[in-house]
């Protein structure tokens, strides 16, 4: 179910983080696949301490952090469309040929071009209860791209109890230090 929102609704435990932020930043819908991936792309950033700047559209990885790069992913088990049933939680990791928005230049090669992942899952199972703007509904998992390459190889999707076991797991105000520390 979409909700008008007036763009003063706080985010989470965010300092100061609106989604008129967020809307200048991204787009509406917040519930839906494209924009709920985008809108999980603005909780890392913020989360970083990254949003001064605005996202990239299509560059070859989501987030550049302290000279490292990130790819972000999302699901959720509540769709803003109407379901029969939850939505079984698979995220893409297959290899791609990136566009790299500061050479104007795509890849030779189809390859995961970042050095970690964070995996969103916004955790809401009750579409009438699916507030987005909760942090405390979203965790996350982030792993090393290495760790991914090793276990996955070119597999190109991969279900959440397979990322449990080779991710560190945490919620968004631990999110930046489990970040840093895979980045490390």
């Amino acid at each position: 179910m979409i909700k008008k929102l007036s763009g003063k609704e706080k985010i989470g435990e965010i300092d100061n983080g609106t989604v008129l932020d967020f809307w200048s930043w991204a787009y509406s819908d917040i519930l839906s696949n494209r924009n709920r991936s985008i809108f999980a792309e603005f909780l890392v950033a913020t989360a970083l301490g990254e949003t001064d700047n605005p996202r990239i559209e299509w560059d070859a990885v989501d987030l550049r952090y302290q000279g490292k790069k990130i790819e972000v992913k999302s699901a959720a088990y509540v769709q803003s469309w109407q379901q029969n049933k939850l939505s079984t939680i698979r995220f893409d990791i297959g290899k791609k040929l990136g566009w790299f928005a500061e050479t104007n230049s795509f890849g030779t090669l189809a390859e995961r071009n970042a050095d970690c992942y964070v995996f969103c899952l916004f955790t809401e199972q009750n579409r009438e209860e699916a507030n987005i703007l909760d942090v405390e509904k979203w965790i996350f998992f982030v792993a090393q791209t290495r760790q991914l390459e090793e276990r996955f190889n070119n597999q190109k999707s991969v279900s959440l109890n397979y990322l449990k076991e080779i991710c560190l797991e945490t919620n968004f105000r631990e999110l930046k230090q489990v970040i840093e520390k895979v980045l490390s």
